[in-house]
């Protein structure tokens, strides 16, 4: 175990780690397999979802569209907000109790959604009970548990659990639109707090746990560590071994604030989260500005999905065989030429293949931003960073969609904010390779 100070009677080293005996089965999968529900039970919430619900709900609720927006926006705030205080309590206690008491309350708001008679009733549960239980059982707990239990393994125990996201993301709109026509959207509203409940609560009070020291075990599932000049490891690996020395450090968020990584982290990541949030709720009306059918542009979104879902594991594996700074500069130049080359078709083939890319690109931006935290802060601290750093980037995310909206309406066109896009992304590619391991500045006694 690492001390405070660095000292170690536990070496991560590219020899050992070859000839490392593990258990049949290690625990940590465990961890992967909740946050896969955990990450299934999210989308409920998500944008995506949402979207589905939009026309009946400003029909029943009076409501004009651009009104029922900013619910999106005010959740992506709040999400933002609460994100620092949230982060230090997985630090110290885990994600268990926490994912099971926020999905109680999310799957509770989701099934209350169902009798609301007025929009400022769907907008007070949204924001107090879905969006604050989702901060509890969602992406960042997750993701900060499963960094706990994995170091060489991490980008694809991360991946794994992303999966779920992505088949949500593919699925739940069609499952949304089924249920519309069985029995409305109201029930719907119940039938996905029901699900919630049964797929987070019971799993994380039985499955999750802190940390794989608090039950004897070791990162990764190594059980023993033995000399051995066998197989050698990748670059990726060996980055992995080299920032595990650290990986024990504890950080404070003034120590964390002083770091120049913070802050690129956050502004290349940021960036990404603007293509999140805004690009792709524009993206179906840019693609009917230019002239291309509705059934196109339909198309278009399940592309850019399919290519999300379908990379996803093949970033985790990428992050384990190459530098992180590097994979995450891969992934902003694929994002950005194929967001370019969409700008630039005019042939449905063209379109198609460039936005497949910029969904390759976004499949990569839900695993590396969450592997970039933990290999450059460590484990023991990782909660209160990422908390800090999604306080940053959501408000990058906050502000997507009203920054494509309102261009649009100041140039009558999407090309001048999609191209602005397109030199942030290459911007933030090139800012990756500025990354650095961060360095704690150490006190001098006078």
């Amino acid at each position: 175990m690492l001390s405070q100070h660095g000292d170690s009677d536990l070496t991560y080293h590219p020899r050992t780690l070859a000839g490392s005996r593990r258990p049949r089965f290690f625990y940590g999968w465990n961890i992967v397999a909740v946050g896969f529900l955990s990450h299934v039970a999210c989308a409920f919430h998500t944008s995506s979802t949402l979207s589905v619900f939009l026309k009946p709900l400003t029909e029943d609720l009076a409501v004009s569209r651009g009104l029922f927006s900013l619910l999106r926006s005010g959740e992506i705030l709040t999400g933002a907000a609460l994100a620092p205080f949230v982060g230090p309590l997985v630090d110290r206690f885990g994600g268990r109790w926490l994912m099971a008491g926020g999905a109680l309350v999310a799957g509770a708001g989701l099934v209350l959604l169902s009798q609301v008679s007025a929009f400022w009733q769907f907008l007070l549960l949204r924001w107090i009970l879905v969006t604050v239980g989702g901060v509890f059982m969602c992406h960042m707990v997750v993701s900060v548990t499963i960094s706990r239990w994995f170091v060489r393994k991490r980008g694809r125990a991360i991946a794994i659990a992303s999966l779920g996201q992505g088949v949500s993301k593919v699925c739940i709109p069609v499952v949304t639109a089924t249920l519309f026509v069985w029995l409305g959207w109201r029930s719907t509203w119940t039938i996905f707090g029901v699900v919630t409940l049964a797929l987070v609560v019971i799993p994380a009070l039985i499955f999750m746990r802190p940390s794989p020291e608090e039950m004897g075990l070791r990162p990764d599932g190594i059980d023993e560590f033995v000399e051995a000049s066998a197989t050698p490891i990748s670059k990726g690996e060996a980055a992995a071994v080299r920032y595990a020395a650290a990986d024990e450090r504890i950080w404070t968020w003034k120590e964390v604030l002083r770091t120049q990584t913070f802050w690129i982290i956050c502004f290349i990541y940021g960036m990404a989260n603007v293509g999140i949030a805004g690009l792709n709720l524009h993206v179906f009306a840019y693609v009917t500005d230019i002239g291309f059918e509705t059934i196109v542009a339909a198309t278009v979104m399940s592309v850019i999905a399919s290519a999300q879902l379908g990379s996803t594991m093949v970033w985790g594996f990428v992050s384990e065989r190459m530098e992180i700074r590097r994979a995450s500069m891969l992934m902003f130049l694929i994002q950005s030429t194929g967001l370019a080359l969409a700008l630039a078709g005019n042939q449905v083939a063209v379109l198609y293949g460039g936005f497949f890319f910029y969904g390759i690109g976004l499949g990569g931006s839900w695993v590396l931003q969450e592997i970039i935290w933990a290999t450059y802060y460590g484990r023991v601290s990782l909660g209160m960073v990422r908390g800090l750093g999604i306080l940053v980037t959501h408000a990058f995310g906050a502000a997507g969609a009203p920054f494509f909206g309102f261009i649009h309406d100041a140039t009558g066109s999407y090309v001048s904010s999609f191209n602005m896009f397109i030199i942030a992304l290459m911007l933030s590619a090139l800012l990756s390779l500025a990354l650095r391991p961060p360095r704690q500045r150490v006190a001098v006694a006078s």
